[in-house]
């Protein structure tokens, strides 16, 4: 197989995740040059082959547009882990690989035969990444993990939403991304870790760990104020004005982040900045309904077009609420390489979302020239086995495939 350069190049993924927490993480891996094999059941397959609409291909054999969302840069190879040949070879996969992905219920692995002991015999080296839904032990470690679930239990939820009475779930699988996010952080960590030791380790993270780490300043605002937050909208809790506003033609989106910027943005629409409950930032909040109608009034009649500039001229940060088609067409986003083409063979050229970093030696996104398109299943069986055979013949060398 012709891989890409990518600074991760050197390593191997072997990804027994599915759904999209432990393929988000490797296909992470993947996009900054790693070799990640997916390995998948015989017949079936990753869950998210079967989840949709929408499908696009051949309705003999439709193609999940979920399925392509997370698993890019990746090869697939079938194996029934309660065969034989199953258990042999992904023993040897462990035995050649860097990094192991997996997000099985906690000891379903181990009932596989494959204990963190026994990964760790076949290959001291090896780093495991180990997603659960709400921590691999503690009183409720045997839970089921669902990204709606976890965002429920886990508090998000409950500050999301146009009030108290009205929870709402984030509009992306939030906790499946984040987990997959801080498991592959936690993954490159090990690897820098091992080559002072030698030694692997396992990375362990949850859907509950990642909802719980993003809560920032709502979380201080529990444990060190005592205060219990609560969804309020589109409307940040401490500081004002700062959130949705509407134009005769849009929404508005304006960020007023200190005294000087509400100066600024007082005066140039008509405002009075020193009035009664609009002179300071606490006071601001503590009035936030007057001093959102007097913002919406004031724009009630304005065009998008028309505001946009005059927000920028005086340096106050705004923007657009995008629907995702006017998103991906941006020439912004494409600038930043957010769009990638790949070449499926079934589908032909198609587009993807593209990875979120960049390096500043290279012109495109991620570490890899060019991305590999999502495989379908088994598409690798023969070129995995081929490799495996060399490698076996070649002992503990690495070989750079």
């Amino acid at each position: 197989m012709n891989r890409q350069v990518g600074p991760l190049e050197d390593l191997v993924v072997i990804d027994l995740s599915r759904a999209l927490a432990g393929p988000h993480a490797a296909m992470m891996l993947g996009d900054l040059g790693a070799r990640v094999i997916k390995v998948e059941r015989p017949g079936a397959g990753d869950d998210t082959r079967v989840w949709g609409p929408p499908f696009v291909g051949p309705p003999d054999d439709p193609i999940s547009t979920y399925f392509l969302s997370c698993n890019r840069n990746k090869e697939s190879i079938t194996l029934d882990l309660k065969s034989e040949d199953g258990v042999a070879t992904l023993a040897r996969l462990v035995t050649h690989g860097d990094v192991l992905v997996e997000n099985f219920r906690p000891g379903v692995l181990d009932r596989l035969g494959f204990s963190v002991e026994r990964l760790h015999e076949l290959n001291p080296a090896l780093v495991i990444l180990s997603i659960s839904g709400f921590g691999h032990d503690g009183p409720e470690g045997a839970r089921a993990g669902y990204d709606q679930i976890a965002q429920g239990e886990g508090g998000l939820m409950s500050l999301t939403g146009p009030d108290p009475e009205h929870a709402t779930r984030v509009g992306v699988p939030i906790a499946d991304l984040l987990a997959g996010m801080y498991g592959a952080y936690g993954v490159v960590a090990a690897l820098h870790e091992r080559n002072t030791t030698g030694v692997g380790r396992v990375v362990r993270t949850s859907l509950l760990a990642a909802i719980v780490g993003v809560h920032a300043f709502q979380g201080t605002r529990y444990t060190v104020a005592g205060e219990v937050p609560h969804a309020q909208g589109n409307h940040h809790p401490s500081i004002c004005p700062y959130g949705t506003f509407t134009c005769a033609d849009g929404t508005l989106q304006i960020a007023v982040g200190s005294e000087g910027l509400w100066q600024r943005f007082a005066l140039e629409f008509g405002l009075d900045p020193k009035s009664e409950g609009f002179a300071t930032n606490t006071e601001r909040v503590g009035n936030r309904e007057a001093v959102v109608t007097a913002i919406n009034a004031v724009f009630a009649d304005q065009a998008l077009a028309d505001v946009l500039p005059r927000l920028e001229a005086r340096g106050i940060p705004a923007g657009e609420v995008r629907t995702l088609d006017r998103v991906y067409e941006w020439e912004q986003t494409r600038s930043q390489g957010l769009v990638i083409d790949v070449d499926h063979p079934v589908l032909g050229t198609i587009e993807l979302p593209g990875p979120p970093i960049r390096f500043d030696d290279l012109t495109y996104a991620g570490g890899r020239s060019q991305h590999l398109p999502p495989p379908a299943l088994g598409e690798h069986n023969e070129s995995v086995r081929s490799w495996l055979d060399e490698r076996d013949g070649q002992g503990d060398e690495r070989d750079g495939a």
